[in-house]
């Protein structure tokens, strides 16, 4: 296919063409991953760029970067080699001829370790990492894993729509494996001690950090010369979305059980007792309990409930197009595909075959884990309707994920059902997403502003 880019596509390419270390922070649908290549395509023509690193979730990895190249016509003479699988697979897919090697993120660990391990140089000079989120926890092993290569690399590129999916924190890590703290401190205690003060905590130790007044715009100027920022509503004719959260009343002994679980901490199922040791824990099993199971100790789910599971077969039964079915744990997932057996459900993982028969309109319903398919992948010609059996709190997944069905192209008006039960953790999950959406908006506008603002002195000297 010929590719002929957009305004917005070209402006994206030249900033990684003229920017060694660059972050786009652009919304889904913009062409983030086509955009990035076009510009690695150009760099390793002009011999500024030889080995490409591409660190990605695991579907993104399997499907979209070698499918992209496959695709567009100006791509097709780069050579794309996907490493995963098996190490043995990896340790071959590492020696093949390659411009770009595709890695998923939990291996990076591995193959840093793997190279040292055999005393060889890291290999590539430039490293793309397609959804950076991945990498904002500091702690994490895939940061320190890159964070120890990063003297070995001349190019770094984020891409991400969700730059702080929980908040300013969430920047330091990100922006450090770009520029080694230049911008926002060399340590994440320096980063703290400017931007945030103290919340919750528990003496000495702090649970959770604010940001100061004007931190938000402070952070934004700082990054604002290495970062892009576009949100799709500036630039695509995006298809009208509908969000439409069904009630789905508990009954009343369920709800007499759930509202003593929520202040016991402790309920009997099955003549099992199943405790939450923790407020964390006692939330993550209110979230079962609307759900429809709850697990014990022992990791055996009982069921509690089926309010939402008949909800949701009514919802099949009507819907007059294929559905897309969101599940937030395994034992929801396995009633799912035993309740909606009348209708062939497809358990989805990111295989591509599933996603061409899903794009093929041969699947009547869809079940997927948000994380398994939350990232570039393209699943708007399967169908337009979504039904979130739970709803999870993480915004960038809950994004995401809906960017599957709402993006350019899909030629429906996009139905994105919640199931929620009234007066349970539901309704707080869903406050929650809106809350973080408001901080992180404001700030991909902030950044936005102060790029244009730059480019317009510029122009004017």
């Amino acid at each position: 296919m010929q590719y002929n880019p957009h305004n917005y596509q070209k402006r994206a390419t030249n900033f990684v063409e003229s920017h060694k270390n660059a972050a786009l922070f652009l919304d889904m649908g913009l062409g983030k991953t086509v955009s990035t290549l076009t510009a690695i395509k150009n760099l390793i023509e002009w011999c500024e760029v030889k080995r490409v690193l591409v660190v990605a979730p695991k579907s993104v990895a399997q499907n979209t970067w070698s499918g992209e190249c496959e695709k567009w016509d100006h791509l097709k003479d780069l050579k794309v080699s996907i490493v995963m699988g098996t190490e043995k697979k990896r340790m071959q897919a590492l020696k093949k001829a390659a411009d770009i090697y595709v890695i998923n993120r939990d291996n990076l660990k591995w193959l840093v370790d793997t190279l040292f391990s055999y005393g060889a140089q890291w290999p590539f000079d430039t490293v793309v990492l397609d959804e950076s989120t991945s990498f904002k926890n500091h702690k994490s092993g895939r940061f320190k894993a890159l964070k120890s290569v990063r003297g070995s690399i001349d190019r770094v590129i984020e891409l991400t729509g969700t730059p702080a999916p929980n908040g300013l924190e969430d920047l330091w890590a990100q922006i450090y494996l770009l520029d080694g703290g230049d911008r926002l401190g060399r340590y994440i205690s320096q980063y703290r001690d400017r931007y945030f003060k103290p919340g919750r905590g528990n003496g000495t130790v702090v649970y959770e950090w604010l940001p100061c007044d004007g931190a938000k715009e402070e952070i934004a100027e700082k990054i604002a010369d290495i970062s892009l920022s576009m949100k799709s509503e500036d630039y695509l004719e995006m298809p009208k979305v509908s969000y439409i959260y069904q009630q789905c009343p508990l009954e009343p002994k369920e709800m007499e059980a759930y509202r003593q679980f929520e202040s016991d901490f402790v309920m009997s199922s099955d003549a099992e007792t199943i405790t939450a040791q923790t407020a964390a824990a006692l939330a993550n099993k209110l979230i079962q309990f609307t759900g429809g199971t709850v697990y014990d100790e022992d990791k055996k789910a009982h069921t509690v409930s089926s309010t939402k599971m008949e909800t949701l077969k009514d919802m099949v039964e009507a819907a007059e197009s294929p559905v897309l079915v969101y599940y937030g744990y395994t034992s929801e997932r396995d009633r799912i595909m035993t309740e909606l057996k009348p209708y062939s459900p497809v358990y989805f993982n990111g295989q591509p075959d599933v996603l061409k028969e899903w794009n093929a309109g041969k699947i009547k319903v869809l079940v997927a884990h948000p994380a398994s398919v939350s990232y570039g992948l393209n699943m708007q010609d399967g169908g337009h309707i979504i039904i979130w059996y739970t709803t999870t709190w993480n915004l960038e997944l809950y994004e995401q994920a809906n960017a599957r069905l709402y993006r350019q192209g899909q030629g429906h008006p996009v139905l994105i059902y919640h199931l929620v039960a009234p007066d349970t953790i539901d309704g707080r999950i869903t406050g929650i997403l809106k809350k973080k959406d408001k901080t992180q908006d404001s700030l991909l506008q902030i950044i936005k502003d102060l790029f244009q603002g730059m480019n317009e002195n510029k122009l004017s000297a």
